[in-house]
């Protein structure tokens, strides 16, 4: 904890770096927040907001192996830990800032307890998706036998930081874990994890599979899956033979729908 008052996006961001379920959380915030950069425009001088059609001249700083990289903050206070000497500054959109410096790396908030580095790849996801990496769907055009198992290790890590996200979706019903191998592909096992939901899926699919990613076993690759049931295959095995590692609490959704509490 800090013995500094946080904004809202600082407090997001020291969660998120805390714990990888908390990391959409704060992917979703950034975008929608205005940040600091240092910088002036051809118009004016001090703090700034920037203004449609402006010209802008953003600073860079030198890493210690020479490149580039372009420093934001969350606040005044964040970017006055970074900086001793008086400077210019400017207050802009994270989204307008990302798309502007489109190929570029940037670190938010260094030299605080907490930063972040993001990288143009992570960026371009974050104006695509939401949150800091793409999905890569693979998709099974034929039958394909898999051996189906539960890890001997189990990814405790992984599990707590899926908990912590699926809990404020509250249209999650269940989520399952299991070991699958498919020999035709894979020349090892990996996890895969199968998400029963109520509606729409495909944000739940984009924020779990960031956490998954952030928080497998030595960085491992994990699958997603939906469950559905009354198929066969996966959500059968998935459904009758797995107990699920997440499950909505139902009082807590009635509590929700009578405007007491939240599931």
């Amino acid at each position: 904890m800090t013995n500094e008052k946080e904004c809202p996006l600082e407090a997001a961001l020291r969660r998120a770096a805390e714990e990888p379920g908390h990391r959409p959380e704060f992917y979703r915030l950034l975008l929608e927040s205005s940040v600091l950069i240092l910088g002036h425009s051809n118009t004016s001088h001090g703090t700034q907001t920037l203004e449609a059609g402006e010209t802008i001249s953003i600073q860079n700083w030198v890493r210690d192996d020479g490149s580039p990289v372009i420093p934001f903050f969350t606040s005044l206070t964040a970017l006055h830990r970074s900086i001793e000497q008086e400077v210019t500054y400017m207050a802009l959109p994270a989204r307008s800032l990302f798309e502007i410096t489109k190929g570029s790396p940037l670190v938010l908030n260094p030299k605080s307890s907490y930063g972040k580095e993001f990288f143009p790849n992570e960026i371009e996801a974050l104006l695509a998706e939401g949150v800091n990496q793409l999905p890569k769907q693979r998709v099974a055009y034929k039958a394909t036998k898999v051996l189906l198992g539960q890890p001997a290790d189990y990814p405790s890590k992984m599990v707590d930081s899926l908990t912590t996200l699926l809990s404020k979706h509250s249209n999650v019903k269940a989520a399952y874990l299991a070991l699958m191998h498919d020999p035709s592909k894979d020349t090892k096992p990996h996890l895969v994890v199968g998400i029963e939901v109520d509606g729409e899926i495909e944000n739940v699919m984009r924020e779990a599979g960031v956490v998954a990613s952030d928080s497998a076993p030595n960085g491992g690759p994990v699958d997603l899956i939906q469950i559905e049931r009354g198929d066969l295959g996966l959500s059968e095995y998935f459904v009758h033979e797995v107990k699920p590692f997440y499950e909505r609490r139902w009082g807590s959704k009635l509590k929700s729908l009578l405007g007491i509490g939240h599931a």
